[in-house]
């Protein structure tokens, strides 16, 4: 007769090659193949429970075959939010219905939205430090424009020094596109005083004839406005021809209209050659180009006067960067953003449209919308995509702040890690950090659940700003926390061998993280959503469920078939599987007593009477405080040794019936195949409905 103590060591000896037998089993093997050939049709939970092998897949899976029957109770279980600590599954007792919740995002997926909160967050950042560094770099221009001007000995130096020419044309209101250098020269060497120069004669000849058209555009406009209301009078007088008043009023509105075009071109005319006038009297350049002998090209007070005109044609930059004016811009982007629905939504909300653009550096003015539509549209994954070929990092960075798919509609925010998977992580580091203070003073243990709650805080707001791989592993503190979230110990765990495990196809089973002795690595990188280069991208789900949910669904449904395979021979080598499976979700003395399991499995490796089980809980956890650490349950090389003792107590202790397949012990696992449960199916579903005190 094979000894429990035997089975069990030679099982867990190589575990991964135990699972890796039951799952070439024709009957294991097919039900994983049907499961993963079907989940991604399910849409709603209501396919989901109609699908007979689908369901009971995923309720094994998670130890709950017996439930299976409970449909109405378990459709509760999974419209739960997780999040909310007042939502059905969080006032169960029992954690499986929990950790079957969460393995589903039937109830818990992420909402399509413009933005997320961080998003939000990080655009308006981005906005105030590019406003500032307008700023700055406007005042950096006018440090360098008083710097060098003194050093400039003709025109053409002046227009081949690129931020000086510059400088010069935002001052007096000149558009590169619409002048060329060689004009520009010329006002440059004319004298303002002279009749005969150059802009004399080929400009400011023109201001009377163009300030007489002008006041005659403006004359024309008093008429027209005049010709309206009168004939809009003539309209509610008896008798009044409507028709031919309505026409008379639509044609006036157009000479409106005409007249309005021609004053602006009038006046932008009138604007340009007064500045090139101001222009040629603000530098001492000689008709050649040169400079008299000791003059410079700009006398102080004209520096001053270049210098004012440069500010004054920023004012705009410098109105928006100011405290008030950014904090109405903020609010205004805010508020605004709640409507945005589709991209089409935000090319027509000027409060976001404006606001986003000049976040990331664009000027409204000289994008066009389809240019923007098209960088929203992008799939920033492909390195083809239309955001890509334009070059230019600012478009990237505008596409990335908002969810639009290739449709223009809302999606997913682009996240390294969902929701549900940072939630669960941040819960094992405070789980793992209460065990390891299990044994400390009760202030102690304050301490270190607050200290670890502010680490998982921490973790939650930095996990948003992961663009990459790259950036993940560039934070060690993230990766420490990682770790240690899953029970590894991060100075064991080389940086290097992270990259070659996130490097890995999770679909390929000889891949490196595939073929680790642990499971946890692959379990890590597939929580994140990394595409096969490294970098964020929304990664396609298998109906209900992610990547890791998937994975972890099949990864359990091995383990506990391998469980009842094991309990159907020896209900021994079950118990003890069963605990090396929970020990590392065991905070407390208490964890092991509300488990029958658990407790059994206690009380077998220290010798203990099952008369304890009736004895006041608080007593019984004293008695598991004083035999065990639950600190050490997070070392796998404890519980091993813990679990080799319980093996040869529990020889020792059922010697007349080791190997019987009808053990009393199966009913400790209240499983469909045990078929000796004392309780009945109502029972169980009245025990799993009980509220947490």
């Amino acid at each position: 007769m094979v000894t429990t103590y035997f089975s069990y060591s030679y099982i867990t000896h190589d575990l991964k090659q135990s699972l890796t037998r039951v799952e070439q089993q024709p009957d294991v093997a097919r039900e994983a193949a049907y499961y993963k050939a079907n989940i991604g049709k399910v849409k709603t939970i209501d396919d989901f429970m109609k699908d007979y092998r689908l369901y009971h897949y995923a309720m094994k899976a998670y130890g709950l075959e017996d439930m299976a029957y409970a449909k109405a109770f378990m459709k509760q279980v999974l419209e739960s939010d997780l999040n909310d600590s007042k939502s059905f599954v969080n006032k169960l007792v029992d954690k499986r219905y929990r950790e079957f919740a969460a393995a589903f995002s039937f109830a818990g997926g992420t909402t399509p939205v413009a933005q997320s909160e961080h998003q939000t967050d990080e655009m308006i950042g981005l906005y105030t430090a590019t406003k500032k560094s307008q700023v700055d770099a406007l005042a950096d221009d006018s440090k360098y424009y008083s710097a060098h001007i003194g050093s400039i000995t003709s025109a053409d130096q002046l227009l081949n020094d690129d931020r000086l020419r510059d400088y010069v044309y935002s001052a007096y209101g000149i558009d590169q596109s619409k002048w060329p250098p060689d004009t520009i020269s010329q006002v440059l060497r004319s004298d303002p005083s002279d009749p005969t120069s150059y802009v004399n004669t080929t400009f400011a000849s023109q201001l009377n004839g163009l300030k007489a058209q002008l006041a005659q555009a403006q004359s024309d406009v008093s008429a027209a406005n005049s010709k309206i209301a009168d004939y809009t009078t003539q309209l509610s007088q008896p008798g009044a021809n409507v028709t031919q008043l309505k026409v008379q009023i639509l044609v006036e509105k157009h000479h409106l209209e005409s007249y309005a075009t021609n004053i602006s071109s009038l006046s932008d005319q009138i604007a340009t050659i007064n500045g090139f006038v101001d222009l040629a009297g603000a530098f001492e350049f000689s008709p050649d180009g040169s400079l008299p002998p000791g003059v410079p090209a700009q006398t102080a007070a004209n520096v001053t006067i270049t210098k004012q005109r440069f500010d004054d044609s920023k004012a705009a930059v410098y109105s928006a960067a100011s405290p008030l004016n950014e904090a109405f811009a903020i609010r205004q982007f805010r508020t605004a953003l709640l409507t945005v629905n589709s991209v089409d939504a935000f090319i027509s909300t000027p409060d976001v449209y404006v606001f986003a653009l000049g976040a990331v550096g664009l000027d409204p003015k000289e994008v066009s919308q389809a240019t923007i539509k098209a960088v929203l549209e992008s799939d920033l994954s492909d390195p083809k995509s239309y955001v890509h070929t334009l070059k230019d990092d600012r478009y990237v960075q505008l596409a990335r702040a908002f969810n639009f798919d290739a449709k223009g509609n809302l999606t997913t925010p682009l996240v390294a890690q969902d929701a549900a998977d940072v939630l669960e992580i941040t819960r094992d580091y405070v789980i793992s950090a209460v065990k390891s203070a299990s044994t400390a003073s009760p202030q102690q243990q304050a301490a270190v659940r607050a200290q670890a709650t502010k680490d998982a805080t921490d973790y939650q707001e930095a996990i948003a700003g992961i663009d990459s791989v790259s950036d993940l592993l560039a934070n060690r503190p993230m990766v420490d926390f990682i770790l240690l979230a899953k029970g590894l110990d991060p100075r064991k765990v080389s940086t290097d061998f992270l990259k070659k495990i996130f490097a890995s196809d999770l679909n390929d089973p000889k891949s490196f993280a595939n073929t680790q002795s642990d499971p946890r690595f692959a379990d890590i990188a597939a929580s994140f959503n990394f595409d096969s280069k490294g970098n964020v991208a929304r990664l396609p789900m298998m109906g209900p469920q992610q990547q890791d949910q998937f994975r972890e669904t099949q990864t359990n449904y091995l383990q506990q078939s391998l469980e009842q395979q094991q309990g159907d021979t020896n209900p021994g080598v079950r118990l003890a599987l069963y605990f090396q499976r929970k020990a590392g979700d065991i905070t407390s003395a208490y964890d092991i007593l509300a488990d029958k399991a658990l407790s059994e499995v206690f009380r077998t490796t220290f010798n203990l009477p099952d008369q304890m089980a009736a004895m006041p809980i608080d007593q019984q956890a004293k008695f598991v405080d004083k035999f065990m650490k639950i600190k050490d349950l997070s070392d796998p090389a404890k519980v091993a040794k813990l679990l080799n003792r319980f093996s040869a107590m529990y020889d020792i202790k059922n010697s007349e019936s080791t190997g019987q397949a009808q053990s009393p012990l199966l009913n400790l696992f209240q499983g469909s195949r045990s078929g000796l449960s004392g309780m009945s199916a109502s029972t169980y579903l009245a025990i799993a409905k009980l509220r947490t005190r």
